[in-house]
């Protein structure tokens, strides 16, 4: 079975090629506007490389957040389209899932992940035993703290770009607390192992199906719903 995954949630967009053996290649993707303009062909790049075709691809995987509108966004509907022009499936996949197996595959025990989600926020989910305990949120850090502070398990790591401002916070907070040193890792191999796991298990993979997790609302709808609220309606 192999995958072709692509992220575009995390700073860094990457794409990978995943069998049941692991990751086959992976790649981190040009930054800003220059990954919508090149991203079929940095993908069919990718491939040829590896000396697959499309034609080689088994199933698709996406990450679809949270993370950036529009960059999931972008990459939700690029996948969506070559699994329909192929005919495989696609299966999408939590940005945090991925965050928190990169970190299980360095240590054990409870994670937490932080990812950045501006205005002094973070979106946040809390593993153990490699699923999480509650729908992911989003919410300042010191009040995830409050919270974690008491149900949190032992030697709890916390990892994703949004931990880092907040080291001093999270060490304080309880002394078994930790904080993941290794970089942020290219999410893609994450995306793509996870999705051949639920592939193996039966997942059928409906192009369709597949839908951005927002956490948080877009801006727009944000500033939608205020702007009805001014004028009374419902």
């Amino acid at each position: 079975m192999l995958v072709l995954a692509l992220d575009t949630t995390a700073p860094r967009a990457s794409a990978a090629l995943v069998d049941e053996s692991g990751t086959r290649r992976v790649a981190g993707l040009p930054e800003g506007g220059q990954v919508v303009t090149r991203l079929p062909a940095d993908l069919g790049r990718l491939v040829e490389e590896a000396g697959y075709g499309l034609a080689g691809v088994d199933a698709f995987a996406v990450a679809v957040g949270p993370g950036s509108f529009t960059g999931l966004r972008i990459g939700i509907a690029t996948m969506q389209g070559l699994a329909v022009a192929t005919g495989r499936p696609l299966i999408g996949i939590s940005a945090l899932d991925a965050l928190a197996a990169a970190a299980r595959a360095e240590q054990d025990g409870p994670v937490v992940t932080w990812v950045d989600a501006w205005r002094g926020e973070v979106y946040a989910a809390y593993y153990a035993g490699g699923v999480y305990e509650a729908e992911p949120t989003v919410d300042r850090p010191a009040h995830l703290l409050l919270t974690l502070a008491d149900m949190a398990g032992p030697d709890t790591c916390f990892t994703g770009d949004g931990v880092e401002a907040h080291r001093a916070a999270i060490l304080a907070t309880r002394s078994d607390f930790r904080v993941e040193a290794v970089a942020q890792p290219l999410l893609a191999s994450e995306v793509g192992r996870l999705a051949v796991g639920l592939l193996a298990r039966g997942a059928t993979g409906a192009p369709g199906d597949v839908r951005p997790l927002y956490v948080r609302r877009p801006d727009v709808e944000l500033k939608r719903s205020a702007e009805r609220g001014r004028v009374g309606q419902v």
